[in-house]
């Protein structure tokens, strides 16, 4: 009841609901600076992550409207993601929160 209740009254807790955990992050960074990548050129770029783990974090991305999904009809299918207005909108944030880790790397 908590969690519901802080999702819908404070923009700090709904923001890190939907880009937290530890793949999200990456996967938002990745498609704001290559702007479209295939399923496997993400899954070559995210070392440790399971085939499972990354459907599962693309396909979360994609019902939070922060990543489009882009099939191609053709054999062998293509699939590519990319940030929608929505997903290309947390720039500025991710941006700050690399510039604030790397600023405190080594303290």
């Amino acid at each position: 009841i908590n969690e519901i209740y802080w999702k819908d009254h404070c923009g700090i807790a709904l923001t890190l609901s939907i880009i937290g955990g530890r793949w999200k992050i990456n996967i938002l960074s990745y498609l704001l600076s290559e702007q479209k990548l295939r399923y496997s050129e993400l899954r070559k770029r995210l070392i440790g992550i399971s085939e499972r783990m990354l459907i599962s974090k693309l396909k979360e991305l994609e019902n939070d409207g922060l990543v489009n999904r882009i099939v191609h009809q053709q054999v062998p299918p293509k699939v590519e993601y990319e940030l929608t207005e929505l997903g290309l909108s947390l720039k500025e944030i991710l941006y700050l929160m690399d510039k604030w880790g790397e600023d405190n790397l080594t303290k």
